[in-house]
């Protein structure tokens, strides 16, 4: 390999020369993230990372759909203990034992759901206790 530039290749090649008039311009002078450190540079390396990103980002899932309810009705009951009102708890569990009854009408794939929908009245009740009202 020699020291010296090849006969006939260019000193800057088409690249090179777009990011160098791109950089004089100030076009990458204020991207998003810049000054930033990149993010999970702690976490050890893993192939599929983009993958799991982008599943997390749009809110996707591999679970069969029976444990995808499971995780819904345990979040939704979560959530509907810190409902800020009685209207906004039943809201929210109306919303997941519609989606129950529709799964025990026909059963979804995966494992057996174990569920059943939520007693609305005592989860108010005990909404309505935890607040002394």
């Amino acid at each position: 390999m020699t020291e010296r530039k090849p006969p006939g290749a260019p000193f800057e090649s088409w690249v090179d020369k777009q990011i160098r008039e791109a950089t004089e311009r100030g076009e990458f002078a204020h991207l998003a993230g810049v000054g930033k450190p990149l993010p999970h540079l702690d976490r050890p390396y893993d192939e599929l990372w983009w993958i799991k990103e982008k599943m997390h980002r749009e809110n996707l899932s591999c679970l069969p759909p029976s444990l995808v309810l499971r995780k819904e009705a345990e979040d939704a009951l979560e959530k509907a203990s810190h409902a800020p009102t009685e209207a906004a708890l039943r809201r929210i569990l109306t919303a997941v034992n519609e989606r129950i009854r529709e799964a025990l009408r026909a059963p979804l794939e995966g494992p057996p759901l174990r569920l059943k929908p939520f007693d609305i009245d005592e989860a108010a009740r005990n909404w309505r206790e935890s607040r002394g009202s």
